[in-house]
C-alpha cells in the first residue's frame, strides 16, 4: 500500500495454490433484508455481506420503521429483523444510499408502499446513474414521484400508495434492478403487478434469483418470462434465510488462478448456486481451465505451461463479470470479443469506456465496440496507475492484473468496501495454503 489512496499490487512469485471464502452475496441479502423488512414478524438473514451496499440498505431499512439487530464477523454477519407488515413508518424520512446503486432502486420502490414523503438520495455517481424507467412504472402505480433535481435521476422524494392497474410496461434491456425492484414490491400492491417489457431481458439469472429469495419468504406465485413478468398479491412470512458465498465476487480469486496458473477452491459456491455468476467458472475452462464444480464447492485450475485461448461470448446474463473477463482476457494468446453488454456503460462507471481507458495505460489492445469489448493478445503490457471511477469492480478486475504485470497502481483502493472491505488482504496473501 501506498497512502490511502494508492495500492501498488505485488506480483505472484508463484503458482496461486488457495483455498478462499468470498463474503455473503450481497444481491441476495439485500434482496432477502427487503422481503424481511415487509413481513409481519421476526426474521433472520444468515450471512449478511459486509461493505457500503449492505450498509446503506440496513440504515435506509430502520428509517422505515424496521427493528434490526446485526451480530457481524470479520466477513458476514447475522442480522435479526422484526418486520412492518408492509406499515412503513411515515415521512417526512430521508433515505440516503451513498453509492449503493441496488440499495436506491430497491428502496425507491419499498418507499411507494408508505404514506411519504420519503426523499431518496445519494453520492453525487448514484446521482448520475439513470432511474426513469422505475420512476414511471411508480408513477403509473399512482405513487407520487417528484424530482428534485434532473427527471429521472435521484434525489427523488416518493409518496405511496400504490394502486391497482392492469399493467405496467418498462424497458428489460436496461437494468435487472428496475424490474426486481417492482418484484419485490409486487405481493403488496392491490391485484398484483403484471409488468409488460417493452424490450427483452438482460440479466435474467437476477430476475431469477429475486424469485428464489421470494420463495423463500413464502411467496411462490412469480412468473418470468421473456416479455413479462407477473407476481400475485400476498405477503411475505417471517423466517430464517441463509445467504451463500457471491459469485461476483468469487470470480477474483478464480480469475487468478487463470491467470496466474495454480488452483483455487471457492467453498459454499457450487452447482446449486441461483447465481447467474456462478457460471464464471464454465468460461474459464472455455478458455483452457481445468474446473471442477461440485454441489457446494467450485475450483478451477490452470497448469502455467497451459495457455489461455480467448472466446466470443454474449454477456448480458453475467455482466457484472465483464471487468473480471477483461482482464482474464489480456493474458490470453487469440482474440476475446464480449458482447451483449452495452448497458453497462451507466453502471457505477461506464464499464466499457472507463475499463478500456484504463487498460490502455498498461498497452493492452482493447477497443470498446457498440454493445461490448474486444481485446487482442500483446506480448508487452506493462505496469501503470489505473483509476477505478468509483468503481468497486474495475478496481478488483486491476487488482488481479497486478498479479501478472509489475508496477500496476490502483487508484481510490477503499472503493472495494462496498462490496468487499477485506479484498487486498486477500489478493496480498496470493499465493497462499490459506487465505
Amino acid at each position: 500500500m501506498i497512502g490511502d489512496d494508492l495500492y501498488r499490487v505485488r506480483p505472484a512469485d508463484g503458482p496461486v495454490i488457495a483455498d478462499v471464502d468470498v463474503p455473503p452475496s450481497k444481491s441476495i441479502a439485500n434482496r432477502a433484508l427487503v422481503c424481511a423488512a415487509l413481513a409481519d414478524g421476526d426474521s433472520e438473514i444468515i450471512g449478511v455481506a459486509p461493505g457500503d451496499d449492505t450498509a446503506s440498505m440496513l440504515d435506509c431499512l430502520e428509517a422505515l420503521g424496521c427493528l434490526i439487530s446485526l451480530r457481524t464477523t470479520e466477513d458476514d454477519g447475522i442480522a435479526e429483523v422484526s418486520g412492518t407488515g408492509a406499515f412503513l413508518r411515515p415521512g417526512p424520512l430521508q433515505l440516503y444510499a451513498g453509492l449503493a446503486g441496488t440499495t436506491s432502486r430497491f428502496v425507491t420502490a419499498l418507499a411507494a408502499l408508505g404514506p411519504g414523503p420519503y426523499t431518496i438520495d445519494g453520492d453525487e455517481p448514484l446521482r448520475g446513474r439513470p432511474m426513469a424507467p422505475l420512476h414511471d412504472s411508480l408513477t403509473a402505480l399512482g405513487a407520487e414521484v417528484t424530482p428534485l433535481g434532473e427527471p429521472g435521476h435521484l434525489p427523488v422524494e416518493v409518496s405511496g400508495p400504490l394502486q391497482n392497474a392492469d399493467a405496467v410496461v418498462m424497458p428489460g434491456d436496461v437494468s435487472s434492478q428496475y424490474v426486481t425492484a417492482m418484484m419485490l414490491i409486487a405481493p403488496y400492491i392491490p391485484g398484483g403487478l403484471k409488468l409488460w417489457l417493452s424490450t427483452g431481458l438482460v440479466s435474467r439469472p437476477y430476475l431469477e434469483i429475486t424469485r428464489a429469495v421470494m420463495g423463500g419468504f413464502g411467496v411462490g406465485d412469480v412468473e418470468i418470462h421473456e416479455r413479462h413478468v407477473s407476481v400475485a398479491r400476498g405477503e411475505y412470512l417471517p423466517t430464517s434465510y441463509f445467504v451463500e458465498p457471491d459469485a461476483s465476487s468469487a470470480s477474483y480469486p478464480l480469475a487468478a488462478a487463470a491467470m496466474v496458473g495454480g488452483a483455487v477452491s471457492v467453498h459454499g459456491l457450487g452447482a446449486d448456486s441461483p447465481q447467474g455468476d456462478a457460471r464464471f467458472a464454465e468460461i474459464l475452462r472455455s478458455m483452457g481451465c481445468s474446473t471442477t464444480i461440485a454441489s457446494r464447492d467450485t475450483v478451477v485450475m490452470r497448469r502455467r505451461d497451459t495457455p489461455l485461448r480467448g472466446i466470443e461470448i454474449d454477456m448480458s446474463d453475467v455482466s457484472d463479470l465483464v471487468p473480471t473477463m477483461a482482464v482474464v482476457a489480456t493474458q490470453a494468446v487469440t482474440p476475446t470479443r464480449i458482447t451483449g453488454v452495452g448497458f453497462i456503460r451507466a453502471k457505477e462507471s461506464d464499464r466499457l469506456g472507463d475499463l478500456s481507458v484504463e487498460l490502455r495505460k498498461t498497452g493492452a489492445e482493447i477497443t470498446v465496440e457498440d454493445d461490448g469489448l474486444l481485446i487482442r493478445p500483446t506480448d508487452h503490457l506493462q505496469g501503470a496507475r489505473l483509476e477505478t471511477h468509483d468503481d468497486h469492480r474495475l478496481a478488483m478486475a486491476f487488482g488481479l492484473l497486478g498479479l501478472v504485470v509489475d508496477g500496476i497502481e490502483v487508484a481510490n483502493p477503499g472503493v472495494v468496501s462496498k462490496s468487499w472491505p477485506s479484498y487486498w488482504d486477500v489478493l496480498a496473501a496470493i499465493p497462499a495454503r490459506r487465505i
